[in-house]
């Protein structure tokens, strides 16, 4: 059901004299290569206005290897010599041991018993596996978090390789352009501060969907 904070937010935009339209919509039906939900509300003074339309079947949805598979192998903790941003976060020497343990769509139940985390082996961690992941090549990749970048904060571990996501692979996951630049040239590149900006983001391919849609709306209301 609604949240009523919600419904209010959509009784002012009608009081306002705006049609709505609204759905919680699957990224991944947009040429994103997440299994990412949002909600997408889009509201018009001028008249009716349709969702967006999907534009990739189940069966065509992009995958973390059509995406990041190409790109060149660093280490956890490295970076690469052609691309800044294509950098990784360090790892502690026991979740090397966890994520060379790990397995692509496993979880740490996989893992022996002397390497999994204590919160795992007792309470309600033990029911927890949505952590300490590595993606499939094959399918697309889990939401992509501000945390993307460290390994025990999804399952945001590299399919092949031991270290989590860099920030490149993240960007590109977003559907952001493989050279778009998130700092100025010369500035040094937090990876905190970056993969927040990342995370944060509307992923670009969902926000050109929407771009497409209020301009087929301008058009046919005669306002473009």
């Amino acid at each position: 059901s609604r949240h009523p904070v919600f419904e209010r937010y959509i009784r002012i935009l009608e009081r306002a004299k705006y049609h709505c339209t609204y759905d919680t919509v699957n990224c991944a039906a947009y040429g994103v290569p997440q299994t990412r939900k949002r909600l997408v509300l889009i509201a018009s003074r001028l008249g009716p206005i349709d969702m967006i339309k999907e534009t990739r079947r189940p069966d065509r949805y992009a995958t973390v290897r059509d995406t990041i598979r190409h790109l060149g192998r660093i280490g956890a903790g490295g970076v690469s010599a052609s691309d800044p941003l294509h950098r990784a976060s360090g790892m502690s020497s026991r979740n090397k041991r966890r994520i060379k343990s790990s397995v692509p769509g496993g979880t740490w139940r996989d893992w022996r018993t002397g390497i999994r985390a204590a919160c795992h082996r007792r309470g309600a961690g033990r029911s927890y596996s949505s952590v300490y992941g590595r993606m499939e090549w094959d399918r697309p990749a889990p939401t992509v978090t501000t945390q993307f970048h460290g390994f025990g904060s999804g399952r945001f571990g590299h399919p092949s390789q031991a270290r989590a996501l860099s920030l490149r692979e993240g960007a590109m996951l977003q559907t952001f352009p493989e050279r778009y630049s998130f700092v100025p040239d010369g500035e040094e590149i937090h990876i905190t501060r970056v993969a927040r900006m990342i995370g944060n983001a509307v992923p670009v391919r969902l926000g050109a969907a929407i771009g497409r849609r209020i301009m087929s709306h301008l058009v046919r209301m005669g306002e473009a």
